[in-house]
């Protein structure tokens, strides 16, 4: 967008009188415009005055053409307008027809009222007259994977053999940004961007003897969603292959890969991996969506006192820090959160992980590679001559990486990592377990924590009911008690308001996907180690008795921190009850 001198004094008057510019911030602009030869806009908002949908606000009002807050529902489009309109052109000009008036005018939407062309355009393309509205660049394009998704969910193998009923289908991911009229191609794009938006972590495409199911896991539970013919599975099966960099002609042993796109407008970052069944080649993708923001310690569901331990705990100069739980549980969610939380100039930080999921600023992250013989325990071994502060591991999955991992915290560093146990008590039965002596798992070890994930209620469709006397005994609450508003809980952040003796009970919208939840959140079993702990560590007790003594000095289950949530809202005894096992008494 290039405004004139004229304009761009215009423009700067609306801010001040009608967004609450700042006239010494617009004088800066200006100054700053001049010498360097930038739109006065673009200045504001790189240094952060005033935000994008102030500005487009501002152009509103100065071109004297509508500004637009609230799109229309997507629904509710007709999809004949966007027939003659690619999805590359829309995207590229942040354009999008949105009605036709009874007169045959058609409202369109645009980012920026100086593109005359993309306006010529688009009258071109729809063969009619246009009223242009204003709106910001993130709402229009969300609106346009929103309302394209609509045509490419449509895209089926299983509908018909003939593949002229897909020819007229639009490419609607960007994850290639071609034009490819090949439906094997098209499905395969199709699950993938279904996928993202409906914020799967995991496709599961499974053959059997006459079809071809396509899974997808949202909020840890697994959906189905799609088939396709089986006579497709070979063409699916190369095609994912061919983008993974996998071999094609290789269908007797298991392969791993790995997929970059660009999907609906986010990095999406893809691990294939293919094993060879029965009924042919079954394929899991993992997304990992580098465009998520990542939690801190204190949104990721913790109460107060378990946060206030951790955050004591991720303090000290030396030890070691486990945590626990089965895969898909959130682990390094919670890792990457207590690196984040400590992480600063001062310290020196590296990670080895598999994978590593995402990028953290300041911090020297290696991926695994068997390959080349770059495991766990070597990453750690040649960390240790890097001078670290702290060390993380992705997982301790055997002796070697374990006997590392406590020379490392034994010679003044701290080490964070994962094990595959059920709760945090186990953990330490796990390590003794690989063959590592008890009395170096006493000394070097510092604390543990556990955790499930349970889905959060979708709460455009949840109702408050009474639970029944059988479903508090199994959470561990008494039922009088709880009837009569008796449990004092420290609450956390999330809680709806409730009537007095409910819980939650999810049931299913569209907002949801009739699913009934909406997002996770997670809970939480936590305890350090004292002298006691460690006494029945040198004796080699079993796990029982170890969390006897943890529970002594306060540690509390998964189900009893299930349990507190359950009461404030913020998720449903059915999913602790899914999620965790029997209180111990």
């Amino acid at each position: 967008m290039k405004l004139t001198p004229k304009e761009e004094f215009r423009l700067g008057e609306i801010l001040v009188q009608d967004v609450g510019l700042d006239p010494v911030s617009l004088d800066e602009a200006l100054a700053y415009d001049k010498s360097k030869d930038e739109h006065i806009g673009d200045v504001l908002l790189k240094t952060g005055v005033i935000d994008a949908v102030s500005l487009i606000k501002a152009l509103a009002i100065q071109f004297d053409i509508p500004y637009l807050d609230h799109f229309p529902n997507t629904d509710d489009i007709d999809l004949s307008l966007i027939q003659n309109v690619p999805i590359n052109f829309a995207k590229e000009h942040k354009i999008f027809p949105l009605f036709s008036s009874e007169e045959g005018r058609v409202c369109v939407v645009i980012s920026d009222p100086l593109n005359i062309d993309a306006l010529d355009d688009i009258r071109v393309l729809l063969d009619a007259p246009i009223d242009a509205m204003l709106s910001s660049e993130k709402q229009i394009l969300e609106l346009i994977n929103k309302v394209y998704g609509r045509i490419h969910k449509g895209a089926d193998l299983e509908q018909s053999d003939k593949e002229e009923e897909y020819e007229n289908a639009e490419e609607l991911i960007d994850i290639l940004d071609l034009t490819d009229e090949a439906p094997i191609i098209r499905w395969v794009n199709s699950i993938m961007f279904q996928a993202v938006k409906e914020r799967a972590s995991d496709i599961h495409i499974e053959p059997s003897e006459r079809n071809i199911t396509v899974r997808y896991r949202i909020d840890g539970r697994l959906n189905e969603t799609k088939h396709a013919n089986r006579q497709y599975l070979s063409s699916i099966v190369a095609r994912i292959k061919i983008m993974a960099g996998l071999n094609i002609a290789e269908k007797r042993l298991p392969q791993d890969g790995r997929i970059r796109r660009r999907i609906a407008g986010k990095d999406v970052d893809m691990r294939v991996a293919t094993a060879p069944t029965a009924s042919g080649e079954r394929i899991t993708i993992r997304l990992l969506d580098k465009s998520a923001v990542l939690l801190g310690l204190s949104e990721i569901g913790m109460t107060d006192n378990i946060l206030e331990d951790i955050r004591n705990l991720i303090a000290q100069p030396h030890g070691i820090f486990l945590v626990t739980g089965p895969t898909g549980s959130g682990k390094t969610t919670t890792l990457y959160a207590c690196l984040s939380e400590i992480n600063s100039m001062d310290r020196n930080i590296l990670t080895i992980e598999d994978p590593v999921e995402y990028q953290l600023e300041g911090i020297s992250q290696t991926q695994v590679n068997s390959k080349i013989d770059l495991t766990f325990a070597n990453g750690m071994r040649s960390f240790l001559r890097h001078d670290p502060d702290i060390i993380m591991v992705g997982e301790i999955r055997d002796k070697e990486t374990a006997e590392i991992a406590i020379t490392a915290s034994l010679t003044g560093h701290f080490v964070y990592s994962t094990v595959h146990t059920n709760d945090a008590p186990s953990a330490i039965t796990r390590l003794i377990d690989m063959g590592t002596e008890p009395f170096l798992v006493a000394s070097s070890l510092t604390g543990v924590l556990a955790q499930r994930l349970v889905r959060t209620p979708c709460f455009k469709c949840a109702t408050f009911v009474r639970p029944t006397d059988n479903v508090l005994k199994q959470l561990g609450l008494s039922p009088e008690r709880f009837f009569d508003n008796g449990y004092d809980l420290s609450k956390v952040k999330g809680q709806p308001d409730m009537p007095e003796g409910t819980v939650v009970q999810a049931n299913g919208c569209k907002d949801c996907s009739n699913l009934g939840y909406v997002g996770r959140i997670g809970i939480y079993e936590f305890f350090t180690m004292n002298n006691d702990i460690r006494a029945v560590t040198l004796e080699k007790q079993d796990a029982s008795n170890i969390r006897t003594v943890a529970e002594k000095h306060g540690m509390k289950s998964l189900r009893f921190d299930g349990a507190r949530k359950a009461i404030l809202g913020l998720t449903t005894p059915q999913e602790i009850l899914l999620a965790t096992a029997d209180v111990v008494e």
